[in-house]
């Protein structure tokens, strides 16, 4: 199993946020006011039937390769065997662990609940082409706009504290709870495993539980 580990403590969200603003251009006070406003996907991020008998949490970072690996591999496979199917719900918790994997974050929740899973897949499908780019920010940028977002709306979803407060309390949320260190990790109706699972390893842990 492959996986990404995390050593630091909690990252400082108003740092980070400063830190991406100086690298986009400052924001004009009505860009300020807007992003005041609560313009983004907020709470878990769900896929699959609320009595499914098994709930997968999946915490994950942006710029993780391994997140990526699965999510444009297996999670195709284990969403079409036991999402779709009504056996399995999955639960997608951010977890960065850089200020790219929190702004990309943040970019998917500001595309909206509807849309907030496709721009993660464009996210995770594209991830060396912005997370390893010469400029992050302009890079992250492109695909906010081709997505639809003007410069505007994409400098106050970069800018938005209360955002990146959410996000970052999820992280620290998971790293208290479920002792998140690493990404990928799942949480499999409450039991915690990590690494980038082949089908064949999903299909013996689900096997065990779905009769």
């Amino acid at each position: 199993m492959t996986q990404v580990k995390v050593f630091f403590s909690a990252m400082m969200p108003a740092v980070l946020i400063v830190a991406f603003a100086l690298s986009i251009g400052a924001i004009a006070p009505a860009q300020a006011a807007e992003a005041g406003k609560k313009t983004y996907a907020e709470g878990d991020m769900i896929i699959g039937a609320e009595d499914a008998a098994v709930t997968i949490i999946e915490y994950a970072s942006m710029t993780c390769p391994h997140c990526a690996n699965f999510h444009l591999g297996t999670f195709k496979e284990l969403k079409a065997k036991y999402i779709d199917t009504g056996k399995v719900r999955i639960i997608f918790r951010e977890f960065p662990f850089d200020s790219m994997a929190l702004h990309a974050s943040m970019l998917a929740r500001c595309a909206g609940e509807d849309r907030y899973f496709a721009m993660l897949n464009v996210l995770f499908k594209n991830q060396l082409k912005w997370a390893r780019a010469k400029d992050p920010a302009e890079g992250l940028g492109k695909f906010a706009r081709l997505a639809g977002f003007s410069q505007a709306k994409f400098k106050a979803c970069m800018t938005d504290e209360a955002l990146a407060d959410m996000i970052i309390k999820t992280r620290m949320d998971g790293a208290k709870e479920f002792n998140v260190d690493s990404t990928p990790t799942f949480i499999v109706n409450g039991e915690k495993t990590s690494g980038n699972m082949t089908m064949d390893k999903w299909d013996e842990l689900l096997g065990k539980i779905i009769r």
